[in-house]
């Protein structure tokens, strides 16, 4: 089983890009080790303030946000730094060659229970000037030259791409190394399971509505087949599971907050999520357009998101259209 290291040197994949993903991942194994002890480290509970998204930040939120921002500040590789916690973006090197956007702790709301949680981050090229602002960072996901996660579980494990399909890679922690155990994640075109809130039925459109009551009504409705329904209430679960053996993911638009387009951030969620979907053959769209191909306005853009095996986004989509 190859190291992280090994295999991205096999796929030819730049020196500076490999160290900076090896930076990533060694300091999520510091976050991996926090979490294990978790309440003797006293990470637990709310940190008492809300974050630039209006939401109590949880402890860990705020260590692992910094965890990250020290970690990639020191690595000299990286010019400018966006993150879900943070109102602006945090300029770094000026030799950096790399911009990186990340939500330190995915489903934060789960760490009090002992459940999923994850880091996903996302890297783009950075642009030829000494300056970073928050505008060099609204690019379509499209751009990105790699996009991962960590997920915090019984096995702590990575899952990233860097434009050469999505792999696999579980932490042996003896060893401290990520190793290689899947170099080929596929999504199955087909499947039976979807994943969504279901306690916001009332508020999604109508085209959501019926999508979903139709999957409901089993092999006596429209689809003909029975569907099961699953439920993480963390991204970095519900997508893993989709890349591990099929699935639809969505997140979509309500009218609760008619402002907001969805509940998932754009540049820290669907972005590099909907990359790792698409380099495993599956699809990523928002209502209506492409995830990758969405031209972003600000670092905290919210989209809907539906993602999954590529036959059953196409079904999803279309009732959007209907």
């Amino acid at each position: 089983m190859p190291t992280l290291a090994e295999h991205l040197n096999s796929q030819n994949v730049p020196d500076r890009l490999s160290a900076l993903l090896g930076d990533i991942t060694d300091c999520c194994q510091d976050i991996a080790a926090l979490l294990r002890h978790g309440p003797m480290n006293d990470i637990l509970g709310l940190a008492g303030a809300e974050n630039v998204q209006g939401e109590d930040q949880k402890k860990l939120d705020v260590i692992s946000n910094d965890m990250l921002k020290d970690a990639l500040a020191k690595s000299g590789l990286v010019k400018g730094i966006a993150s879900e916690e943070e109102e602006h973006c945090v300029g770094s090197s000026k030799d950096g060659d790399f911009l990186v956007l990340f939500d330190p702790l995915d489903g934060s709301s789960n760490i009090d229970i002992n459940s999923l949680v994850g880091t996903i981050f996302s890297v783009y090229a950075a642009p030829d000037k000494d300056n970073i602002a928050d505008a060099d960072f609204l690019r379509p996901g499209h751009e990105q030259v790699a996009a991962g996660y960590v997920l915090y579980g019984p096995s702590v494990m990575l899952t990233l791409t860097t434009g050469q399909g999505t792999q696999m890679y579980m932490l042996e922690q003896s060893r401290g190394e990520f190793l290689l155990f899947d170099d080929k994640v596929q999504i199955p075109v087909d499947t039976k399971e979807f994943a969504i809130n279901a306690s916001n039925q009332r508020h999604w459109a109508a085209p959501m509505q019926t999508y979903i009551a139709d999957l409901l009504k089993g092999e006596t409705g429209p689809r003909e087949k029975n569907f099961n329904m699953r439920w993480v209430a963390a991204m970095v679960g519900d997508v893993h599971r989709v890349l591990s053996r099929g699935g639809i993911f969505t997140y979509p638009w309500d009218k609760k907050n008619p402002n907001k387009a969805g509940k998932l951030r754009l540049m820290y969620e669907a972005n590099p999520m909907g990359f790792l979907v698409e380099q495993a053959g599956g699809k990523a769209f928002t209502d209506t357009i492409r995830i990758l191909d969405v031209a972003p306005d600000n670092i905290h853009q919210r989209v809907p998101v539906i993602l999954g095996s590529a036959h059953e986004v196409d079904i999803c989509v279309a009732y959007h259209k209907t």
